[in-house]
């Protein structure tokens, strides 16, 4: 079974949406809103999302699906697991933010992520 890893810029993006969920409706709501995100994220290879293409003329090969208020884009990594990639806000213009996100290298497990967040 694939392990999903959070590569770096998406990493700094459940860094900020859990402090300013926290910041705005309190830590209770940020703990449920990014476990929710981890689920999401835990259903990807049993097809239990609606993922969609990227598409072709942005030269990345990778998905994305929309999950409560966020686009989580994502990739097949070549040792057959999933790189979560980015997770801009939908007020967030998606191509401009993700571009460089996919083209980052970088990939940790998801173990390493936020200390404290049920996987």
């Amino acid at each position: 079974m694939p392990v999903v890893r959070i590569q770096e810029a998406a990493s700094w993006r459940l860094d900020e949406i859990y402090r300013y969920t926290s910041e705005r409706w309190g830590e209770a709501q940020a703990e449920r809103y990014v476990s929710r995100l981890f689920e999401a994220f835990g259903r990807i290879d049993a097809h239990g999302l609606a993922s969609k293409p990227v598409p072709a003329e942005f030269g990345v090969d990778g998905y994305f699906f929309r999950h409560e208020r966020h686009f989580i884009y994502w990739r097949r990594l070549s040792n057959g697991d999933i790189g979560i990639v980015t997770i801009p806000h939908e007020r967030m213009h998606q191509i401009s933010r993700f571009r460089d996100d996919f083209f980052d290298a970088g990939a940790m497990p998801a173990a390493r992520r936020r200390g404290g967040v049920p996987e």
